[in-house]
């Protein structure tokens, strides 16, 4: 009865299903987890969003998984339409996750260094061209090979205009780099990310500017000037993607101190691990 968390829900393990309209302008996921579940509804469900959906991309994932695992999915402009059925059991390969990956890439980008990630899709469901370009228009260039794709990172960064609408999720890793870039940064499109474990443009533009930079909010995005950065405490709000984008500035920045690290075990369990064996001297 108070409106919030926490709150309990009883199932009687049967759900009709039907015409169901989303306002999903705040999150992309409240479609997917509809999209998922949708089969076993009775009836299937009919989605139908109002406004403009956030991270589109990750819901054409969801979709493209869906019908892997034998979903009738029917898809036309801001409506999804799930049949009722059962999903397939099968094998499958998991791709890497791109924008956990960013973070490696920002760590060849910010240090001039390289990074090879393993696995890489070069053709793929997740908006990893979009990544890729973004990161090239800072200055980062890119190798296929075997082993996987390797990052190599500029002398110096370049700053962009960019709207991150459909890759929201990896705002904090541009934001990291932009922070040390050769001129200014502006991001855009991504007022949602507000609505994420924490307001994710509050908390970029303090934490980057409790170390000296100079960055300013806007409506929905960043304007970021790069600055001299000193050493301090960088604050992670239990984000686990702040806690990631600290650890990129934290190789140009010594002595920079991330303040709960353990928070990146909600996508990525011995996160600091990971980034201490790839700082490491050859």
């Amino acid at each position: 009865g108070r409106g919030s968390l926490p709150f309990c829900v009883g199932g009687t393990g049967v759900v009709r299903g039907g015409l169901v309209h989303v306002d999903a302008r705040q999150s992309s996921q409240l479609v997917s987890g509809l999209l998922l579940a949708a089969p076993y509804f009775t009836d299937g469900v009919e989605v139908c969003v109002t406004g403009d959906l956030p991270s589109a991309p990750h819901v054409a994932m969801t979709v493209e998984r869906m019908r892997r695992a034998g979903a009738d999915v029917a898809v036309s402009p801001g409506r999804w339409q799930v049949a009722p059925g059962r999903y397939e059991s099968r094998d499958i390969d998991i791709e890497p996750d791109v924008t956990s990956a960013s973070y490696f890439l920002a760590a060849a980008a910010i240090t001039g260094g390289a990074v090879t990630i393993t696995g890489w899709p070069q053709a793929s469901v997740q908006p990893t061209d979009r990544l890729l370009g973004v990161l090239s228009a800072m200055g980062v260039r890119f190798e296929y090979a075997e082993s996987g794709l390797t990052a190599v990172g500029p002398g110096t960064l370049t700053g962009i205009d960019v709207d991150l609408h459909d890759i929201a999720e990896v705002t904090p890793t541009i934001a990291a780099l932009a922070a040390v870039a050769t001129g200014p940064t502006t991001i855009r499109g991504v007022a949602h990310i507000r609505l994420h474990e924490t307001d994710r443009l509050k908390a970029l533009a303090a934490e980057i500017n409790r170390i000296g930079g100079d960055v300013t909010e806007t409506a929905d995005g960043l304007v970021i000037k790069p600055r001299p950065l000193s050493a301090g405490e960088w604050q992670t709000y239990a984000d686990h993607r702040l806690a990631m984008s600290g650890a990129v500035l934290g190789l140009v920045v010594p002595g920079l101190q991330i303040v709960d690290i353990g928070c990146t075990s909600k996508t990525m369990p011995g996160f600091a691990d990971l980034w201490h064996v790839l700082v490491q001297p050859a």
